[in-house]
């Protein structure tokens, strides 16, 4: 057969529109299959997040997606982009980037702010900030997604950072320049603004990875086990692992006596109200957000708490704090182990 005919594997890469055909015995048409759905989920996640931010039509479309190098990449573009980095919680902080036209990551982050995306903003660390924020919904949309193609492997974007694009700028920053990645355009249509392109990158290796995760689980394989997640699907309150740890040792909390009632004598206040319900909160943290920002959140959406990892929960009875806690793991439940009471808390719920 003559060198110059398209092998099967070539013929099934073309047919399915994935994948770049210099390297077909990298990316087989099975791969390029699964890849396709990665690109579409991030497509499908874009057009939600940026509908819901401009009140207006969007359309985006998926363009084919290629394999080359890092340098290669930088080059296609004639000006800095937008660089968004995180990386997949959940499956050994995998990194991924989402590289935008400036342009265009100025145009969601004037739709972030609450304006039209008419007139593109100036450069600035605020509104580099609400780019940032606007793909990051995108990120944790698309992760939800993903979640439920690899069985419900529970994934959560961390170590997330974005910048403007400097000389020599590589989409994956910790990787060298002459590593091959996978790259996957979409084209965003907003009515009445300029379209701008959102690409999906990662390492040629870590989408070979996925594909196959996927592949699996369309195929009602068992996952490998998460070597970086957690029950609570991020973070690192229970250790970073999914398999069970050591048995939590939980006792009833021991609180000092309400009341001094007396044997035999009338029942005291607190024995009149002893038997009405209370509603027990527990308050992970709290975080204040505009009418705007509450507006914009999503699926996947990661809200920052006031509250640094590992810090004490507090304990409410009826809004009124009571004790301060940590949280532990029962089976399958979450519990609190109350670590300290508040003086008067409980007299002030009950009251």
């Amino acid at each position: 057969m003559p060198d110059d005919l398209l092998s099967p594997d070539e013929i099934n890469a073309l047919l399915s529109g994935g994948g770049d055909f210099g390297d077909v015995d990298e990316i087989s048409s099975s791969d390029a299959e699964q890849l396709a759905k990665v690109a579409d989920t991030f497509a499908n996640s874009e057009n939600s997040v940026i509908n819901m931010l401009a009140g207006k039509n969007v359309t985006t479309s998926v363009g084919t997606p290629e394999v080359m190098t890092q340098q290669e990449f930088s080059g296609k573009f004639s000006e800095l982009p937008f660089l968004f980095s995180t990386t997949f919680g959940g499956m050994d902080d995998r990194p991924l980037a989402l590289v935008v036209d400036q342009k265009g990551a100025l145009t969601l982050a004037d739709l972030m702010m609450g304006g039209g995306g008419a007139e593109v903003p100036e450069p600035s660390d605020l509104y580099w900030n609400a780019a940032q924020e606007g793909l990051s919904q995108v990120v944790g949309s698309a992760f939800t997604s993903l979640s439920g193609l690899m069985s419900g492997r529970r994934l959560m974007p961390e170590n997330t950072t974005s910048a403007l694009g400097e000389d020599d700028w590589r989409a994956l920053s910790l990787e060298p320049a002459d590593k091959k990645i996978w790259c996957s355009p979409v084209n965003v249509v907003i009515d009445g603004l300029n379209p701008f392109n959102i690409w999906t990158c990662l390492t040629l290796d870590n989408a070979l990875d996925i594909a196959g995760f996927m592949r699996d689980a369309a195929e009602g394989k068992p996952q490998p086990p998460a070597s970086n997640n957690n029950p609570m699907g991020g973070g690192n309150m229970s250790g970073g692992r999914q398999n069970a740890g050591p048995a939590v040792d939980v006792r009833p909390a021991a609180f000092q006596p309400l009341g001094g009632g007396s044997g035999g004598g009338a029942p005291s206040p607190i024995d009149l109200i002893a038997d009405i319900p209370v509603r027990v909160t527990v308050e992970l943290g709290k975080a204040r957000k505009s009418v705007s920002e509450i507006l914009a959140l999503t699926a996947g959406a990661v809200v920052e708490l006031d509250k640094m990892a590992g810090e004490p929960v507090d304990i409410l009875v009826n809004g009124k704090l009571i004790a301060h806690g940590e949280v532990v793991v029962i089976d399958e439940n979450f519990g609190v182990r109350i670590t300290d009471i508040i003086p008067g808390g409980a007299a002030r719920a009950a009251s």
